[in-house]
């Protein structure tokens, strides 16, 4: 009596296993490579300098600071857009913001002009009260 050899896993499985690896290794490149851009998205948003000025503004306004508290910092996805060309370019941009007692909205809305930023709109939505913190100089308020 001869012993039958018997087949290997793969030898018995691969008529399913073809596929379906096949379709989860695509699934699997799809949410990474939309992960990927989003966290480089991100990145180039935090990285910019409309984001930073705003930011340190933020972090040195008595008022935001009494509403939002310390440690302020971003809390979640960016909505809109900034658009880089040479020395020009254009902002328009919300982000989450949050500290110890509370969270905003910061919104930034500018134009760059031969590498100078000039703000349109630069402040800070307070949640709880839907008040409007402007980070502009006051001095330029009202004209």
């Amino acid at each position: 009596m001869e012993a039958q050899k018997q087949k290997s896993w793969f030898g018995r499985n691969w008529p399913w296993v073809i596929p379906v690896g096949g379709c989860l290794t695509v699934i699997l490149l799809f949410v990474f490579g939309i992960g990927a851009i989003f966290f480089g998205v991100s990145k180039v948003m935090k990285n910019s300098a409309p984001f930073e000025q705003a930011i340190q503004l933020v972090e040195n306004n008595p008022e935001v600071r009494e509403y939002l508290g310390s440690n302020i910092e971003v809390d979640g996805m960016f909505d809109g857009n900034i658009s880089l060309n040479n020395d020009d370019g254009d902002i328009d941009l919300k982000a989450p913001i949050k500290g110890s007692k509370g969270k905003g909205i910061l919104v930034i809305k500018g134009e760059k002009l031969d590498g100078e930023w000039t703000y349109e709109n630069l402040y800070v939505l307070i949640k709880e009260t839907n008040e409007k913190i402007n980070l502009l100089d006051k001095t330029l308020e009202g004209i």
